[in-house]
């Protein structure tokens, strides 16, 4: 288990692990200031959904760090940290419980409020491992020993607080001897598959191959793939999935050849107020991620670039989605009405 960051009480910092540079060095950045968190998370120093919901907590935190700031400083920290990334759900969710810890101690004196605003980033963190181990548990309820299993992108430990998302279960069955092996794809075109799942796989044990996503249709014509298992930054409320670019056509691929294609996402990704994936906001990130991936030039100067860094699912092509309160089968407008009815009958207050 590999958290991407740590708090650091004693120097009142975050200590992140800097996952541009992986898989080559492995290294701890300290983080001091709302404005170098942000930096972070649009660099994708830190990156995957709920990662970047706790880097953002913490990264509000941080705007007490002085000994003149205040509740204006905060709010200014979470409106910074809400324009980092459009599409993660799990940053603007967190940047809501920290705007509520806001309002709620605002006029309290400045320690109570960095107290309560510490407390609550680290629940956020906290919640979200507990979710990863229930993730891992019910994932393996449909992933059985010895399947091999093909994964898209980066959605372990270091994109979350430890577990992972989709790769929980591989993480989780390693601790349990339930033997998986993964088909990991490279992820272009900044390489999260090749350059942080391959790392993390080799790591926990975990055996995988690594292969490039234009790879993915010839090993499942071969009959090499037993499933396909994807994590999710937005699941809109009719069960429409953004993930990273290429899960699209995984899902296409995976129902061709009549593999199941399952979600596995904690349920602060869903996004219950956006009907379907037709309203979610698409990232388009620098052209030179492409042309000049990792610093060398691979295309000519002046062609034009289209770079998305997510695409969307349709819901009809998801055989399950597996989320940290159970497994959801279609129809998912259904299942996700159901879930939410149950999430805000245990928040209301009952009346006495």
């Amino acid at each position: 288990m590999i958290p991407p960051l740590y708090w650091n009480d004693e120097a009142f910092r975050v200590d992140l692990l800097d996952q541009t540079l992986l898989p080559v060095e492995e290294r701890w950045i300290p983080i001091e200031t709302p404005e170098q968190m942000a930096e972070a998370i649009r660099k994708l120093r830190v990156r995957g959904a709920p990662a970047i919901g706790i880097a953002a907590a913490y990264g509000v935190v941080l705007a007490l760090r002085g000994p003149e700031s205040g509740p204006e400083d905060v709010q200014r920290a979470i409106e910074l940290l809400r324009g980092t990334r459009p599409t993660a759900v799990n940053l603007f969710g967190a940047l809501r419980r920290m705007e509520a810890v806001l309002d709620a101690y605002r006029h309290a004196d400045r320690e109570t409020l960095r107290a309560r605003l510490l407390a609550e980033a680290r629940a956020i963190e906290e919640e979200d491992r507990e979710a990863g181990r229930r993730l891992g548990a019910y994932g393996l309820e449909l992933l059985k020993d010895g399947m091999r299993v093909l994964t898209h992108c980066h959605t372990g430990g270091v994109a979350t607080s430890g577990y992972g998302t989709a790769l929980a279960p591989f993480i989780l069955g390693k601790e349990r001897g339930v033997r998986l092996e993964a088909w990991v794809d490279e992820t272009r075109p900044l390489l999260q598959g090749s350059r942080i799942t391959a790392w993390e796989l080799l790591k926990a044990g975990v055996p995988a191959t690594l292969i490039t996503d234009s790879m993915a249709a010839h090993v499942m014509q071969q009959g090499w793939v037993d499933a396909v298992i994807v994590g999710a930054d937005r699941i809109a409320a009719n069960g429409d999935v953004a993930n990273k670019i290429g899960t699209y056509g995984l899902a296409v691929l995976a129902r061709a050849h009549g593999i199941p294609f399952y979600v596995s996402a904690p349920v602060s990704t869903i996004d219950f107020e956006t009907p379907s994936g037709k309203e979610i906001v698409i990232e388009e990130r620098d052209p030179r991620e492409i042309t000049h991936g990792f610093g060398r030039q691979t295309a000519p100067e002046g062609i034009r670039v289209y770079n998305p860094a997510f695409d969307v699912t349709p819901a009809e092509l998801i055989t399950a989605i597996i989320t940290d309160r159970g497994i959801l089968r279609p129809p998912y407008p259904e299942a996700l009405a159901a879930l939410r009815e149950q999430l805000e009958a245990e928040t209301t207050p009952s009346a006495t």
